[in-house]
């Protein structure tokens, strides 16, 4: 074990056959099971289950109490928040099998899940959406959308860097922090490039 090239508390359970990139950090009573995949620079919190063939990119962060289950699969700087909640199958039955009816859950590059937040399986969160504490998503979420609620709706725009986008009459905004420009059209927003 003095090969790996990541962090593991004492307590976690790291099963055979999964990857974990160089950097990452795993704390306490955490498991991560055969064929998930961690990629470089992830921050896993303590009591996190990462099921069986999860894909978690670069640098994403998981807090506490969180359970990532097969079919779910989050690209790089995804932000997991505290005890946030993921779904795998739209109807499930103790007396029922239904693992082969896991369904796919994407969280595309940048998106933040607040705390306790529940993801419904099959649904698609955009590139930097942003889910509000305790919202309930029960169905795609546009790129840059915030959304709070059960079920979540949407209420406003938000930057890459987590500000709120207050866009004027033309359609454009400046995030505050960065000074990154956006343009809102047909109900989409993009990022413009800095020239």
């Amino acid at each position: 074990m003095s090969d790996k090239k990541y962090f593991a508390h004492e307590t976690a359970v790291i099963d055979d056959g999964c990857k974990i990139g160089d950097g990452t950090k795993i704390w306490h009573f955490t498991h991560i099971m055969t064929g998930a995949i961690v990629g470089e620079r992830c921050n896993i919190g303590q009591n996190v289950v990462v099921s069986p063939d999860v894909v978690l990119g670069k640098n994403v962060k998981v807090q506490n109490n969180v359970s990532i289950y097969t079919g779910v699969i989050c690209e790089d700087d995804v932000f997991l928040g505290p005890s946030m909640v993921f779904t795998n199958v739209t109807n499930p039955r103790s007396a029922v099998i239904r693992r082969d009816a896991y369904e796919t859950t994407l969280v595309k590059k940048g998106a933040t899940i607040g705390a306790n937040s529940t993801i419904v399986c099959g649904t698609t969160l955009n590139e930097y959406c942003f889910i509000g504490a305790g919202a309930v998503v029960t169905k795609d979420v546009p790129a840059f959308a915030l959304v709070v609620g059960n079920p979540a709706r949407h209420i406003g725009w938000m930057s890459r860097y987590g500000h709120r986008l207050n866009f004027d009459d033309s359609g454009l905004a400046t995030c505050p922090e960065s000074g990154e420009k956006y343009k809102l059209e047909n109900n989409k927003v993009k990022l413009l490039n800095n020239e």
